[in-house]
């Protein structure tokens, strides 16, 4: 999967926006950080969300995390699966395990988030 069109933050979310809508992860480097996940919960759909605002609740074997959001706008839909099979997330972070997607408010807001290249430079 090429991640050079996603965008980053510092506590290790991701965002790709196709259409106006983001979709948010966390990253393979949260994910091996956390080890096993077991549970993950979300605001549900409808909610807003304000840019660097808790979304949810990430919890594995070794620790509970939070879920910030990298951009504003209100929550259209979660992703039930990771819900129900919170392995997922460990199997596809970048693919079947997105958390939620976002109706961007204010695109611009991604400007001040890390690239892939910058990314990597954190997590080094």
């Amino acid at each position: 999967m090429d991640l050079t069109n996603f965008k980053f933050t510092k506590t290790h979310e991701w965002v790709m926006v196709k259409d106006g809508v983001a979709t948010i992860g966390i990253t393979q480097h949260a994910v091996e950080e956390l080890g096993d996940i077991v549970f993950v919960e979300f605001k549900p759909a409808n909610s807003i969300a304000e840019k660097d605002s808790q979304i949810g609740t990430i919890e594995s074997t070794k620790a509970a995390s939070e879920l910030f959001s990298p951009i504003g706008g209100k929550i259209m839909q979660v992703n039930d699966q990771v819900i129900d099979d919170p392995q997922i997330v460990n199997a596809s972070p970048f693919e079947q395990g997105w958390m939620v997607k976002i109706e961007a408010k204010d695109l611009s807001e991604l400007d001040s988030l890390l690239t892939f290249t910058q990314y990597q430079d954190l997590i080094k």
